[in-house]
Protein backbone atom coordinates (compact mmCIF):
# COMPACT_ATOMS: atom_id res chain seq x y z
CA UNK A 1 0.00 0.00 0.00
CA UNK A 2 1.25 3.24 -1.12
CA UNK A 3 0.95 6.81 0.16
CA UNK A 4 0.40 9.71 -2.49
CA UNK A 5 1.38 12.94 -0.97
CA UNK A 6 -1.31 15.54 -2.28
CA UNK A 7 -0.45 19.53 -1.93
CA UNK A 8 -2.96 21.63 -1.42
CA UNK A 9 -4.29 23.93 -3.97
CA UNK A 10 -3.06 27.31 -4.44
CA UNK A 11 -4.83 30.01 -2.76
CA UNK A 12 -6.04 33.06 -5.14
CA UNK A 13 -4.33 35.93 -5.78
CA UNK A 14 -5.46 38.76 -3.97
CA UNK A 15 -7.63 40.90 -6.08
CA UNK A 16 -5.66 44.44 -7.14
CA UNK A 17 -6.35 47.52 -4.85
CA UNK A 18 -8.34 50.16 -6.41
CA UNK A 19 -6.00 52.55 -5.54
CA UNK A 20 -2.65 50.74 -7.13
CA UNK A 21 -3.92 52.62 -10.80
CA UNK A 22 -3.96 55.90 -8.97
CA UNK A 23 -0.80 55.50 -6.78
CA UNK A 24 0.81 54.69 -9.94
CA UNK A 25 -0.59 57.57 -11.79
CA UNK A 26 0.55 60.01 -8.90
CA UNK A 27 3.88 58.49 -8.92
CA UNK A 28 4.71 59.08 -12.55
CA UNK A 29 3.59 62.75 -11.87
CA UNK A 30 5.35 63.52 -8.59
CA UNK A 31 8.78 61.98 -11.03
CA UNK A 32 7.86 63.73 -14.03
CA UNK A 33 7.63 66.98 -11.45
CA UNK A 34 10.92 66.17 -9.92
CA UNK A 35 12.37 65.97 -13.66
CA UNK A 36 11.77 68.82 -14.89
CA UNK A 37 11.31 71.41 -11.82
CA UNK A 38 13.91 69.79 -9.26
CA UNK A 39 17.26 71.72 -11.39
CA UNK A 40 15.21 74.75 -11.50
CA UNK A 41 15.11 74.50 -7.35
CA UNK A 42 18.24 73.76 -7.13
CA UNK A 43 19.81 76.80 -8.97
CA UNK A 44 17.80 78.94 -7.30
CA UNK A 45 19.73 80.14 -4.40
CA UNK A 46 21.95 81.17 -6.58
CA UNK A 47 19.91 83.57 -8.55
CA UNK A 48 18.31 85.10 -5.28
CA UNK A 49 21.66 85.66 -4.10
CA UNK A 50 22.48 87.10 -7.37
CA UNK A 51 19.51 89.26 -8.07
CA UNK A 52 19.51 90.58 -4.24
CA UNK A 53 23.47 91.53 -4.48
CA UNK A 54 24.32 92.01 -7.67
CA UNK A 55 21.31 92.56 -10.32
CA UNK A 56 19.18 94.89 -7.92
CA UNK A 57 22.40 96.79 -7.03
CA UNK A 58 23.43 97.59 -10.60
CA UNK A 59 20.05 98.70 -11.31
CA UNK A 60 19.70 100.74 -8.84
CA UNK A 61 23.55 102.62 -9.50
CA UNK A 62 22.30 103.01 -12.93
CA UNK A 63 19.07 104.56 -11.96
CA UNK A 64 21.20 106.57 -9.42
CA UNK A 65 23.63 107.87 -12.10
CA UNK A 66 20.53 109.49 -14.04
CA UNK A 67 19.95 111.90 -11.21
CA UNK A 68 21.81 114.61 -9.10
CA UNK A 69 21.69 112.14 -6.15
CA UNK A 70 22.39 113.94 -2.44
CA UNK A 71 22.27 111.07 -0.09
CA UNK A 72 20.67 113.65 2.65
CA UNK A 73 18.77 115.80 -0.11
CA UNK A 74 16.62 116.08 -3.10
CA UNK A 75 17.06 113.39 -5.94
CA UNK A 76 16.37 115.16 -9.28
CA UNK A 77 16.09 113.89 -12.34
CA UNK A 78 19.47 114.89 -15.04
CA UNK A 79 19.52 112.36 -17.72
CA UNK A 80 22.92 111.56 -18.99
CA UNK A 81 24.73 114.77 -17.50
CA UNK A 82 26.89 112.87 -14.92
CA UNK A 83 28.07 110.61 -17.98
CA UNK A 84 28.58 114.00 -20.41
CA UNK A 85 30.69 115.35 -16.91
CA UNK A 86 33.16 112.49 -17.03
CA UNK A 87 34.50 113.58 -20.33
CA UNK A 88 35.40 117.10 -18.74
CA UNK A 89 36.31 115.72 -15.56
CA UNK A 90 40.19 115.59 -14.70
CA UNK A 91 40.56 113.38 -11.73
CA UNK A 92 38.55 110.89 -13.72
CA UNK A 93 40.89 110.75 -16.26
CA UNK A 94 44.08 110.72 -13.87
CA UNK A 95 42.53 107.52 -12.30
CA UNK A 96 42.08 106.52 -15.59
CA UNK A 97 45.49 106.38 -16.26
CA UNK A 98 46.67 104.80 -13.11
CA UNK A 99 44.43 102.38 -13.47
CA UNK A 100 45.72 101.13 -16.56
CA UNK A 101 49.32 102.00 -15.96
CA UNK A 102 49.15 99.71 -12.47
CA UNK A 103 47.21 97.13 -14.64
CA UNK A 104 50.13 97.31 -17.19
CA UNK A 105 52.53 96.66 -14.68
CA UNK A 106 51.25 93.91 -12.71
CA UNK A 107 48.81 92.15 -15.06
CA UNK A 108 51.33 91.07 -18.03
CA UNK A 109 54.18 90.06 -16.00
CA UNK A 110 52.29 88.47 -13.62
CA UNK A 111 50.60 86.41 -16.54
CA UNK A 112 53.84 85.75 -17.89
CA UNK A 113 55.35 84.31 -14.91
CA UNK A 114 52.52 82.47 -14.05
CA UNK A 115 52.69 80.80 -17.26
CA UNK A 116 56.67 80.26 -16.79
CA UNK A 117 56.09 78.58 -13.26
CA UNK A 118 52.85 76.62 -14.19
CA UNK A 119 54.84 74.65 -17.02
CA UNK A 120 57.51 74.50 -14.59
CA UNK A 121 55.47 72.46 -12.23
CA UNK A 122 54.08 70.59 -14.80
CA UNK A 123 57.36 68.90 -15.45
CA UNK A 124 57.91 65.22 -14.32
CA UNK A 125 61.34 65.39 -12.79
CA UNK A 126 60.24 67.76 -10.08
CA UNK A 127 60.11 66.40 -6.66
CA UNK A 128 57.99 67.51 -4.16
CA UNK A 129 55.15 68.78 -6.41
CA UNK A 130 52.63 69.07 -3.94
CA UNK A 131 54.90 71.34 -1.42
CA UNK A 132 55.69 73.69 -4.16
CA UNK A 133 52.45 74.10 -5.35
CA UNK A 134 50.86 74.78 -1.61
CA UNK A 135 53.87 77.03 -1.32
CA UNK A 136 53.18 78.94 -4.57
CA UNK A 137 49.40 79.81 -3.15
CA UNK A 138 50.23 80.83 -0.09
CA UNK A 139 50.74 84.41 -1.06
CA UNK A 140 46.77 84.96 -1.73
CA UNK A 141 45.83 83.13 1.84
CA UNK A 142 47.33 86.15 2.92
CA UNK A 143 45.32 88.57 4.62
CA UNK A 144 45.78 91.65 1.86
CA UNK A 145 46.10 94.31 5.01
CA UNK A 146 49.21 92.08 6.33
CA UNK A 147 51.03 92.51 2.64
CA UNK A 148 50.54 96.03 2.60
CA UNK A 149 51.58 96.63 5.79
CA UNK A 150 55.28 94.35 4.81
CA UNK A 151 54.96 96.32 1.36
CA UNK A 152 54.76 99.69 3.15
CA UNK A 153 57.68 99.06 5.65
CA UNK A 154 59.89 97.52 2.00
CA UNK A 155 59.49 100.83 0.06
CA UNK A 156 59.69 103.22 2.84
CA UNK A 157 61.89 106.21 1.90
CA UNK A 158 64.18 106.64 5.06
CA UNK A 159 64.19 102.86 6.54
CA UNK A 160 62.74 100.63 3.70
CA UNK A 161 64.57 97.62 2.42
CA UNK A 162 64.62 98.39 -1.86
CA UNK A 163 66.52 102.35 -0.87
CA UNK A 164 69.05 100.24 1.01
CA UNK A 165 69.82 98.03 -1.89
CA UNK A 166 69.62 101.28 -4.29
CA UNK A 167 72.21 102.93 -1.85
CA UNK A 168 74.78 99.87 -2.18
CA UNK A 169 74.89 100.79 -5.92
CA UNK A 170 75.10 104.76 -5.51
CA UNK A 171 71.61 105.46 -6.01
CA UNK A 172 69.19 108.25 -4.09
CA UNK A 173 66.70 107.07 -2.01
CA UNK A 174 63.16 107.09 -4.13
CA UNK A 175 59.62 108.47 -2.47
CA UNK A 176 58.01 105.50 -3.59
CA UNK A 177 54.66 106.71 -2.28
CA UNK A 178 55.13 110.32 -3.85
CA UNK A 179 55.96 109.66 -7.48
CA UNK A 180 53.64 108.38 -9.94
CA UNK A 181 55.95 105.73 -12.02
CA UNK A 182 57.78 104.87 -8.30
CA UNK A 183 54.04 104.46 -6.91
CA UNK A 184 53.25 102.34 -9.48
CA UNK A 185 55.56 99.56 -9.50
CA UNK A 186 55.31 99.37 -5.79
CA UNK A 187 51.13 98.63 -5.95
CA UNK A 188 51.99 96.55 -8.66
CA UNK A 189 54.78 94.69 -6.79
CA UNK A 190 52.00 94.01 -4.63
CA UNK A 191 49.43 92.59 -7.02
CA UNK A 192 52.40 90.54 -8.44
CA UNK A 193 53.70 89.15 -5.21
CA UNK A 194 49.90 88.04 -4.16
CA UNK A 195 48.11 86.94 -7.33
CA UNK A 196 50.51 84.98 -9.24
CA UNK A 197 50.41 81.96 -8.10
CA UNK A 198 46.57 81.92 -7.83
CA UNK A 199 47.28 82.33 -11.42
CA UNK A 200 49.73 79.99 -11.61
CA UNK A 201 47.51 76.88 -10.03
CA UNK A 202 44.71 77.70 -12.81
CA UNK A 203 47.11 77.21 -15.43
CA UNK A 204 48.35 73.85 -14.43
CA UNK A 205 45.08 72.79 -13.93
CA UNK A 206 44.97 73.14 -17.82
CA UNK A 207 48.16 72.20 -18.29
CA UNK A 208 47.40 68.65 -16.80
CA UNK A 209 43.89 68.45 -18.45
CA UNK A 210 46.40 68.41 -21.43
CA UNK A 211 46.74 64.28 -22.91
CA UNK A 212 50.02 63.03 -22.21
CA UNK A 213 50.20 61.06 -25.31
CA UNK A 214 50.09 63.92 -27.47
CA UNK A 215 54.15 65.18 -25.78
CA UNK A 216 55.19 61.18 -25.66
CA UNK A 217 54.36 61.29 -29.42
CA UNK A 218 56.24 64.41 -30.44
CA UNK A 219 59.06 62.88 -27.92
CA UNK A 220 59.20 60.31 -30.33
CA UNK A 221 59.26 62.42 -33.37
CA UNK A 222 62.11 64.50 -31.81
CA UNK A 223 60.50 67.81 -30.32
CA UNK A 224 62.00 69.60 -28.08
CA UNK A 225 61.18 70.41 -24.37
CA UNK A 226 60.50 74.20 -26.19
CA UNK A 227 58.72 72.99 -29.16
CA UNK A 228 56.19 70.89 -27.36
CA UNK A 229 55.63 73.96 -25.60
CA UNK A 230 55.09 76.19 -28.26
CA UNK A 231 53.39 73.64 -30.52
CA UNK A 232 51.34 71.19 -27.88
CA UNK A 233 50.41 73.08 -24.79
CA UNK A 234 49.92 77.07 -25.57
CA UNK A 235 46.93 75.99 -28.26
CA UNK A 236 45.76 73.73 -25.68
CA UNK A 237 45.43 75.75 -23.30
CA UNK A 238 44.01 78.84 -25.37
CA UNK A 239 40.62 78.68 -23.49
CA UNK A 240 42.27 78.40 -19.53
CA UNK A 241 44.62 81.34 -20.58
CA UNK A 242 41.79 83.31 -21.64
CA UNK A 243 39.92 82.69 -18.84
CA UNK A 244 42.84 83.94 -16.73
CA UNK A 245 43.31 86.59 -18.30
CA UNK A 246 39.38 87.91 -18.20
CA UNK A 247 39.70 87.10 -14.82
CA UNK A 248 43.20 89.60 -14.85
CA UNK A 249 41.61 91.97 -16.12
CA UNK A 250 38.44 92.45 -14.48
CA UNK A 251 40.87 92.50 -11.33
CA UNK A 252 42.93 95.02 -12.34
CA UNK A 253 40.60 97.26 -13.45
CA UNK A 254 38.65 97.09 -10.16
CA UNK A 255 42.07 97.55 -8.06
CA UNK A 256 41.27 99.27 -4.66
CA UNK A 257 42.63 97.36 -1.45
CA UNK A 258 46.13 97.44 -2.27
CA UNK A 259 46.61 100.87 -3.14
CA UNK A 260 44.31 102.37 -0.65
CA UNK A 261 46.09 100.46 2.07
CA UNK A 262 49.85 101.53 0.44
CA UNK A 263 48.38 105.41 1.12
CA UNK A 264 47.30 104.54 4.61
CA UNK A 265 43.92 104.96 3.99
CA UNK A 266 44.52 108.32 1.74
CA UNK A 267 41.21 107.63 -0.62
CA UNK A 268 42.78 110.31 -2.98
CA UNK A 269 45.72 107.74 -3.34
CA UNK A 270 48.65 110.20 -2.58
CA UNK A 271 48.83 114.46 -2.25
CA UNK A 272 48.81 114.69 -5.86
CA UNK A 273 46.37 112.02 -6.53
CA UNK A 274 49.50 110.24 -8.07
CA UNK A 275 47.97 106.37 -8.05
CA UNK A 276 44.32 107.11 -7.39
CA UNK A 277 42.82 104.18 -9.02
CA UNK A 278 38.84 104.46 -10.85
CA UNK A 279 37.60 102.00 -7.84
CA UNK A 280 38.84 104.74 -5.67
CA UNK A 281 37.71 107.56 -7.37
CA UNK A 282 34.65 106.01 -7.31
CA UNK A 283 34.15 105.80 -3.98
CA UNK A 284 35.21 109.20 -3.22
CA UNK A 285 32.98 110.44 -5.54
CA UNK A 286 29.70 108.01 -4.16
CA UNK A 287 30.62 106.99 -0.72
CA UNK A 288 32.79 110.27 0.83
CA UNK A 289 31.02 112.75 -1.24
CA UNK A 290 27.21 112.20 -0.23
CA UNK A 291 26.28 114.86 -2.37
CA UNK A 292 27.31 113.36 -5.53
CA UNK A 293 26.68 109.91 -5.14
CA UNK A 294 24.77 109.95 -8.65
CA UNK A 295 28.45 110.98 -10.05
CA UNK A 296 29.85 108.11 -8.55
CA UNK A 297 26.99 106.06 -9.56
CA UNK A 298 27.87 107.01 -13.13
CA UNK A 299 31.52 106.42 -12.37
CA UNK A 300 30.79 103.02 -11.26
CA UNK A 301 29.31 101.92 -14.47
CA UNK A 302 31.74 104.03 -16.48
CA UNK A 303 34.17 101.17 -14.81
CA UNK A 304 32.07 98.37 -15.80
CA UNK A 305 32.02 99.58 -19.46
CA UNK A 306 35.29 99.94 -19.45
CA UNK A 307 35.58 96.59 -18.28
CA UNK A 308 33.54 95.22 -20.69
CA UNK A 309 36.18 96.49 -23.64
CA UNK A 310 39.62 95.81 -22.26
CA UNK A 311 37.99 92.39 -21.45
CA UNK A 312 37.05 91.59 -25.14
CA UNK A 313 40.00 93.28 -26.57
CA UNK A 314 42.27 90.91 -24.35
CA UNK A 315 39.93 88.00 -25.73
CA UNK A 316 39.99 88.96 -29.03
CA UNK A 317 44.14 89.42 -28.83
CA UNK A 318 45.02 85.79 -26.92
CA UNK A 319 42.63 83.66 -29.65
CA UNK A 320 44.42 85.49 -32.44
CA UNK A 321 47.66 85.02 -31.30
CA UNK A 322 47.24 81.40 -29.86
CA UNK A 323 45.96 80.40 -33.39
Amino acid sequence: MSLSATTAPPSPAAPPSPDLPSRQRRGRLLNRLDVKYSPYLYIAPFFLIFGAFQLYPMVRTAWMSLHDWDMIGDHSFIGFDNYTRLFSDEYFWNALVNTFGIFALSTIPQLLLALFLANLLNRTFLRAKTFFRMAIFMPNVVSVAAVAIVFGMLFQREFGLFNWLLSLVGVDPVDWDGQRWSSWFAISSMVNWRWTGYNTLILLAGMQAIPKDLYEAAAIDGATQWRQFWQITLPMLKPTFIFVVILSTIGGMQLFTEPLLFANGNILGGSQREFQTLAMYMYEMGIVNLNSAGYGAAVAWAIFMIIVVVSLVNFLLVRRSAK
